[in-house]
């Protein structure tokens, strides 16, 4: 049987109730050539007898034998799928309406390019950010990789590359989301000496980055295809209400399974994002090392560290000033005089009920997400299916 077009992975534990709204932003396409990859990571839920009562074949469905990490549920999604061209979704996204019809007619047009980088709108259900208990969908059209433009066009292999760069330097240019990018399965397999294509805890960090660096061509498609969701059960909403830690357990990952690859005396106590992130860095380097010199920054991760001890500090969040002195205690005569001082000097001087904002402005001192405007779209939007009805690209 001819191999299909495309390959949605699904991995998924114990959210039937999103991973239903994702599987019908699929099958609600107005184009077959698909297939659904639905890799359960040992769920509670009847998640098979839900896909057995869509009766459908071309959705897959795969449970894991244990609850395994999820970078190693991803693989087991890829490992199952056949189709000549793969995109991610967590089972809290969504395709928008034309999805594969748009990109069937560009991967013709452009003579099947190995990756398309697509817009995307993000989608908060209400009571998940706590300062957007309504929630929102806003528009990510203002990312620096879009370069401004309203068509599709190729990007050039210095721009890809000075993204790399840039994440190296622990900027982010350009998002990391899986959802964004469509992998052809010829890339897939070229990256294969590399070994899985998913690696690291924080694995979207890691494959993003090394497609920026080996795909013979990117084709940049500003039109928002896709929804990322942040739903009430997904690490979105433990980070965006200080449980990281929770959210870790969630996902079944730890940067600490990384420990080995980095050097370890550069290390400090803070948010496990920025450690994993800068293992992924790490893995980019080793792995892609014939195509660049490019190793991650120490000293701006190190420096976001301190920023992030900061900002608890200006948030009061319990223990905050004990990871503070633990921070303290790890740094060098450079980093005190040139972070931690200036960083406290604003501290001290910022009066009780002005401390609040001094926490932006930690953040903001660390650079490592440049602010860029986000449209807000307005609608009602109770789920990511009314995102999907509600929001049509071709403007019918």
């Amino acid at each position: 049987m001819k191999a299909p077009l495309f390959s949605v992975l699904l991995p998924t534990y114990n959210r039937l109730d999103l991973l239903t709204r994702a599987i019908e932003t699929v099958r609600r396409q107005n184009f077959e050539d698909w297939e659904i990859v639905v890799s359960d990571n040992y769920s509670h839920e009847p998640i098979g007898a839900f896909i057995e009562s869509l009766d459908d074949q071309r959705i897959k469905y795969v449970r894991t034998e244990s609850f395994i990490p999820v970078t190693d549920n991803w693989q087991n999604a890829l490992n199952h799928s056949c189709g000549e061209y793969v995109i991610m979704l967590g089972d809290d996204d969504g395709l928008l309406q034309h999805y594969f019809a748009k990109l069937s007619e560009l991967i013709v047009k452009h003579d099947a390019p190995e990756v398309i980088y697509t817009g995307a709108l993000l989608y908060a259900y209400p009571n998940v950010i706590p300062e957007c208990t309504d929630g929102f969908l806003r528009s990510y059209k203002n990312r620096q990789i879009y370069q401004n433009s309203t068509v599709p066009f190729l990007l050039e292999k210095t721009s890809a590359h000075q993204l790399v760069a840039d994440s190296m330097n622990f900027r982010v240019n350009f998002d990391y989301n899986m959802q964004f990018s469509l992998v052809s399965r010829k890339l897939i397999d070229r990256l294969k000496d590399k070994g899985d294509f998913y690696q690291t805890p924080y694995p979207d960090y890691y494959a993003s980055n090394v497609i920026m660096l080996t795909a013979n061509d990117i084709l940049v498609v500003p039109d928002p295809l896709v929804i990322v969701g942040i739903s009430p059960k997904s690490f979105g909403y433990y980070y965006f209400n200080n449980a990281e830690s929770e959210g870790n357990k969630f996902l079944n990952n730890s940067a600490s399974a990384n420990s080995s690859e980095v050097q370890s005396e550069q290390l400090l106590p803070g948010p496990e994002m920025n450690t994993s992130w800068l293992y992924s860095m790490e893995r980019v380097a080793q792995n892609c090392q014939e195509l660049t010199s490019l190793s991650p920054n120490y000293e701006r991760y190190r420096l976001i560290q301190i920023c992030a001890a900061f900002t608890d500090l200006a948030r009061n969040k319990p223990g905050a000033e004990d990871r503070l002195v633990d921070v303290k205690s790890l740094l060098n005569e450079q980093e005190i005089e040139k972070y931690y001082q200036k960083l406290n000097q604003w501290f001290e001087q910022t009066s009780e009920e002005e401390k609040p904002k001094l926490a932006s402005k930690f953040s903001s001192f660390a650079a490592s997400h440049p602010p860029v405007a986000m449209p807000k779209i307005e609608g009602e939007f109770e789920t990511i299916l009314d995102v999907f009805y509600n929001i049509d690209i071709t403007g019918n």
